[in-house]
């Protein structure tokens, strides 16, 4: 077999690799990359017609749109009309009147209360008595205590009407200006409480304090604060 003279023996190359690829000069070449060919744009699709003849798109490249204008009703939707009624919740089985609640939440939670009635707006109206643990007069959530089985006997008690959920609405106050002169000055005062709002309390708070005297230690008891101890668990306990 014969031999060319760039190689040794057949199959086998006198010139390495390194040297075969420089004599090529393989590297001098430049490559040449075709551009990708530039996609068709899609054709537009027309706007849809109105009952008039006129197209959407020609309606609204008419108007002028301001920030102090209101977009026309043609453009937006109208919200979604509420269908619910705003009812009061209904009150547990365990609530009756003079009923004696537990406070989970608020300024006197822990305290124990006299459930008188529901108002209007769903929240009950309670009472310490003022003058035992000095819970006034004061609405709550019903989510927010825990019905006890003890009971104080308002047979025959009769709550005004006029406790109700406006009773409890805060006065308007004017807004102070924030001057030296107002809070360390002479127009600064202590805020005391209304003259009605003290008698209000003391009329409502007159039966329930004599029911309470009735029953023994009964006072004592509301007068006590509700806490759990180390390894008590309020869903085992029975109130």
């Amino acid at each position: 077999m014969a031999v060319s003279k760039n190689q040794l023996a057949p199959g086998i190359s006198r010139l390495s690799r390194s040297k075969a690829f420089a004599k090529r000069a393989a590297y001098k070449i430049t490559k040449v990359v075709p551009k990708p060919k530039a996609e068709a744009a899609p054709a537009k699709k027309a706007a849809p017609k109105r009952k008039g003849g006129k197209r959407l798109g020609d309606l609204v490249a008419t108007l002028t749109y301001k920030k102090s204008d209101m977009a026309p009703a043609n453009v937006l939707t109208a919200p979604k009309a509420g269908r619910k009624a705003l009812r009061s919740p209904k009150l547990r089985q365990s609530i009756t009147p003079g009923t004696v609640l537990i406070l989970l939440a608020g300024r006197f939670r822990g305290k124990r209360v006299v459930f008188l009635k529901q108002l209007k707006s769903g929240l009950l109206l309670v009472t310490g008595p003022f003058k035992i643990n000095g819970v006034p007069l004061r609405r709550v959530n019903q989510a927010y205590a825990i019905a006890t089985s003890t009971k104080v006997d308002l047979a025959g008690l009769t709550v005004d009407a006029k406790f109700d959920d406006a009773y409890f609405k805060r006065e308007e106050q004017a807004k102070l200006k924030g001057t030296e002169e107002e809070f360390f000055g002479a127009k600064a005062q202590k805020k005391e409480h209304p003259a009605h709002r003290i008698a209000d309390q003391k009329t409502a708070d007159k039966d329930v304090l004599a029911a309470v005297a009735k029953v023994p230690y009964l006072a004592s008891y509301l007068n006590s604060h509700f806490s759990l101890s180390k390894g008590q668990a309020p869903h085992t306990l029975k109130f």
